[in-house]
């Protein structure tokens, strides 16, 4: 039987999270398609804003699902000898026209390393770089902490 314990994580702790990390998994719907793509992120602990680079061609499947300010849910999870902690944020992908920049928004894209796992055959002209902002509506995070007993088998 398994006595593994669930606790909701706490605002403090969410935010401990996901400034610990810079990636996760984004996921958007178009009617009833779902699409989810591994990204790279910059967060503000203050704001609850994240800050996105995403890198498409323009006859992308990524493409056809941020056409207009889709709904979307951004994962964050990690796990460490039996304990694993996972946070949703939920809302809206705002994209950010670059004439909108200011430095503090600049510096927060900086976080957002690089599109880590977008690796591309096309030439590089045919990438278009796209700033986003997911300033979410509901953000919860959850740690589940294995048994003991239950881990050693």
């Amino acid at each position: 039987m398994s006595l593994d314990q669930q606790t909701e994580l706490s605002p403090d702790e969410i935010r401990e999270v996901l400034s610990r990390h810079e990636t996760g998994v984004l996921s958007l719907a178009k009617a009833d398609e779902p699409y989810a793509i591994p990204i790279s992120y910059g967060y503000d602990g203050e704001s609850g804003r994240f800050y996105l680079r995403l890198v498409s061609t323009p006859e992308s499947e990524k493409r056809q699902f941020l056409t207009s300010s889709p709904r979307a849910r951004l994962v964050v999870h990690e796990s460490n000898d039996g304990s694993y902690r996972s946070i949703i944020a939920e809302g809206t992908l705002e994209r950010v026209d670059p004439d909108e920049l200011t430095v503090e928004r600049i510096v927060q894209y900086g976080k957002a390393k690089r599109p880590l796992f977008e690796i591309w055959g096309e030439t590089k002209r045919d990438l278009d770089i796209q700033l986003f902002e997911l300033d979410p509506e509901t953000l919860g995070g959850r740690a589940v902490e294995l048994d003991a007993a239950e881990s050693d088998e």
